[in-house]
């Protein structure tokens, strides 16, 4: 796991390039290395910090030349099968000097070229310099675990893990591209592959970029699409049978993710994903680590079923009991680690954990991506739900009427007399954009409102900006695919990339870890497109067959629970203590008038402070941009 950084410019700029690897330490605190070459009177500038994690000598330094000299890598992730690629290109007699996935890639490439990607099991953000073709390539992993943005102004062309590496570079001009903030200030985060600033990118997963040095010209390409296989014919075999491939899938792909020549351990968090991974690691490891981090306030402590779990498979497990202090000070690291709006508050507690584990060992396993991969989100049973209701005119009104006339008060009331198996955590929250979805004109719209955290209208009147509806394309419904699979894929390639990826990529690396995310792995996901939605949502529960393949390992109830979430008391915070954060950032000297309906955002800072939780994202998210703005435009 590393940081890598580049560009190419007319002259020679040693000490930026060291400026934009120091600014990105964190991320690869073991060694540093640059490369800086002259092409046709461009220089071409690359550099990498390293997170030492395969083949711990010298013998790991990148940036790394191939013995040619013609192809220079800066790499970050890893290649998970790399030493069965190694033995393949061996019989072609090429030597190798290290024991690294990093080598592999290179000599990979020079025999494969680009098509050598089609081989790779892993996380990665590549980038090559093909000096016979005068040509960088930078490639990035099917999912998108690992970052990779770029910058192209006509003159220079950047690219870094992270944006803050460009702040160092003098002709990078931050300009806020004011198109993204309706999307940021509805779903809490800005999608692919815009970003903040104009002009700077994130490659897409599953893509790769083309760049001709001498022109400066790029095309970007698509190598990698899960829609491809839910276009596929689903799978005509027993339940047996996909139960039977999925688990050695998912034990292939876990232990793969073990390959390593320091510790690893393992985000516990006693949900089934991270449960999953625990379980399956037990059979071939003894003595794991695992981690977890409790709260002092018991609505939002997941730590004792975390600690059953470990307890049942005999974990070496670390449990963390977390002050709200601690988490209110890592509020101000956000917008640091984070550098461009992030609104997704559980990337507080991702960071403590991450340090926990950060003092055990130096690889971490998380389970994120398993909703995407196996129908975990209950968005999904609703929506299915409310979509069959819907084809029936007169329930349809019944159902309209009958969720609006509830409020927050009915819901909690509810919630709090339902037995406990049956209660639901962040109901509020749940019940609002329940609440917004029903009231959907169509199946994309109800989708859309059902996963944003503030609803469209609402930003539209606090903002001074009109919505583009560019990401609307990534939203819209394939009609030769039932309702499960399309929300599914859509959560794949928006939700899962954007907000939870990049969530535990900075919280990971704040603290030089390496987060791994097994149930990502692309032939799971692969195989999951394939299989029929009455195999992924049965009995009105998501999860399934993933369910069915933990029971033989873990007693249904010592894991079956309500779906949590890694939540905070955000509500409580920022009208406590925290509300001076809110009074401080949030009011007419603050506020930039080109951006924002001040009068409105006044409006609906005073109702959230006066208790309508219904404001508490759009104040939390308006809050973090103000945040990010002072630290970034200082």
């Amino acid at each position: 796991m590393c940081g890598i950084v580049g560009f190419i410019s007319n002259k020679k700029q040693e000490e930026v390039l060291n400026d934009m690897l120091k600014i990105l330490s964190h991320r690869g605190p073991d060694d540093k290395g640059i490369f800086i070459d002259n092409l046709d009177n461009r220089y071409i500038h690359l550099g990498h910090n390293r997170l030492a994690i395969m083949d711990l000598s010298e013998n790991g330094h990148q940036p790394m030349v191939s013995n040619c000299g013609n192809y220079i890598i800066v790499f970050n992730g890893e290649i998970y099968n790399f030493k069965d690629i190694k033995k393949e290109l061996q019989k072609d007699n090429i030597l190798f000097k290290s024991n690294t996935d990093t080598e592999v890639i290179l000599y990979a490439f020079k025999k494969w070229g680009i098509n050598c990607i089609n081989k790779f099991i892993g996380m990665f953000a590549i980038a090559i310099y093909d000096k016979t073709n005068s040509k960088l390539f930078l490639i990035r992993d099917r999912a998108g675990v690992k970052p990779l943005y770029y910058y192209a102004n006509g003159n220079e062309f950047l690219f870094s893990s992270e944006i803050k590496a460009f702040h160092k570079f003098p002709n990078f001009k931050k300009e806020i591209n004011i198109d993204v903030l309706p999307y940021f200030f509805q779903f809490g985060y800005i999608p692919s592959p815009f970003s903040i600033f104009k002009n700077c990118y994130k490659l897409e997963p599953g893509h790769f970029l083309e760049l001709n040095l001498k022109t400066l010209e790029y095309h970007i390409y698509q190598y990698w699409n899960v829609d491809e296989f839910y276009k596929k014919e689903k799978f005509d075999i027993s339940e047996r049978e996909i139960l039977s491939e999925l688990e050695k899938l998912l034990v292939d792909a876990i232990n793969l993710r073990m390959v390593s020549d320091v510790p690893v351990g393992i985000f516990l968090s006693g949900g089934y994903d991270s449960s999953l991974v625990t379980a399956i690691l037990s059979n071939h490891y003894s003595r794991l680590n695992t981690f977890t981090i409790g709260f002092e306030n018991k609505n939002y402590d997941e730590a004792e079923h975390a600690k059953m779990i470990a307890r049942y498979f005999g974990t070496n497990h670390t449990e963390y009991y977390v002050t709200e202090q601690e988490m209110k000070n890592k509020i101000t690291d956000l917008v640091f680690f984070y550098d461009e709006p992030f609104g997704d508050s559980s990337a507080i507690p991702t960071m403590i954990v991450s340090e926990i584990a950060k003092q055990n060992v130096k690889v971490a396993l998380s389970a994120d991506g398993g909703d995407e991969a196996f129908c975990g989100y209950s968005k999904y049973i609703f929506l299915n739900k409310i979509n069959n209701i819907f084809s029936n005119k007169l329930k349809k009104v019944f159902l309209k009427l009958f969720i609006n006339m509830m409020n927050d008060s009915t819901v909690d009331f509810i919630n709090s007399v339902l037995p406990e198996k049956y209660k639901q955590r962040n109901i509020r929250d749940k019940f609002i954009k329940f609440k917004r979805a029903v009231n959907a004109n169509n199946l994309e719209e109800m989708f859309i409102n059902a996963s944003s955290y503030v609803d469209k209208l609402e930003v539209s009147k606090f903002l001074n900006i009109k919505l583009k509806n560019t990401l609307y394309k990534k939203f819209k419904m394939k009609e030769n695919l039932g309702i499960i699979d399309n929300m599914m894929r859509i959560d794949y390639k928006t939700f899962m990339v954007d907000d939870i990826l990049t969530k535990v990529d900075r919280a990971t690396m704040s603290v030089s870890l390496e987060g791994r995310e097994p149930l990502i792995d692309h032939r799971l996901v692969e195989f999951m497109a394939r299989v029929p939605e009455n195999l992924k949502c049965k009995d009105n529960k998501g999860k399934y067959l993933e369910r069915q393949i933990i029971y033989k390992y873990i007693p249904s109830n010592l894991i079956d629970k309500p779906k949590s979430g890694f939540q905070i008391p955000l509500y409580e915070w920022l009208r406590g203590d925290l509300k001076y954060l809110i009074e401080d950032y949030i009011n007419k000297d603050m506020l930039d008038e080109e951006i924002f309906n001040i009068q409105e955002v006044d409006k609906i800072k005073k109702l959230f402070l006066k208790g309508d939780i219904t404001y508490l994202n759009a104040i939390w998210f308006i809050l973090v941009f103000q945040m990010w703005k002072e630290k970034w435009f200082k």
